[in-house]
């Protein structure tokens, strides 16, 4: 990038930024993804088209950029001495109503994706990419410690048992996840399927 265009994309404050976040991920779960459009953007957040456009490229990008905003981007920093506390504190990362919100706007987005692959490479690279080097961390620490063995067939796995017990809460129980289904969840169903033992790792 060149030195004129890193000025232009740095006119807008931290707070201005996170404002400008707040305000699309509010449009996005009052009309969805394919009804929000920047026209709707700029009026809510009182900005010029021109602006988001030169900031953001485009919907796809705002929209990723807004979430992963709101998401916590600690996980490979979470370092408790055990797996199972590990994945139990990367749930407490988020309380109760913030993960209810959550997981209707990315069922919201998920399906948006099907039909937009400039939103699908956008959030893959910018929110799944990042997520599984976080949790690749978490795992090797797991591995040194002797926990979960290197060749254990699960491990290729866990990101997706992960994110279907988060989604599937909704669509099978018609509930939200919670931290209490999230945890129970991570000692019934994956420390078991990566052979650890959940009381002896408490």
């Amino acid at each position: 990038m060149t030195e004129a265009a890193a000025a232009r994309r740095s006119r807008i404050t931290p707070e201005r930024e996170a404002e400008l976040y707040a305000a699309v991920l509010d449009l996005l779960r009052e009309v969805g993804y394919d009804a929000l459009t920047m026209d709707a953007v700029a009026a809510r957040t009182r900005s010029s088209k021109a602006t988001l456009y030169r900031q953001w490229g485009g919907k796809a990008e705002l929209v990723v950029k807004a979430i992963r905003h709101g998401k916590p981007d600690r996980i490979g920093e979470i370092d408790t001495g055990t797996l199972r506390g590990d994945l139990h504190a990367l749930v407490r990362l988020e309380d109760d109503c913030t993960i209810e919100q959550n997981s209707a706007l990315m069922r919201g987005v998920a399906m948006a994706m099907h039909n937009n692959p400039d939103l699908r490479e956008a959030f893959r690279a910018q929110l799944v990419e990042p997520e599984i080097s976080g949790f690749h961390q978490v795992i090797r620490r797991a591995i040194d410690r002797g926990e979960v063995r290197p060749d254990c067939p699960a491990l290729d796995f866990l990101l997706h048992m992960m994110v279907g017990g988060f989604a599937t809460r909704a669509l099978l129980d018609d509930q939200p996840p919670t931290r209490a289904f999230l945890t129970s969840y991570i000692d019934a169903v994956v420390l078991p399927a990566l052979g650890v033992t959940p009381a002896r790792s408490a």
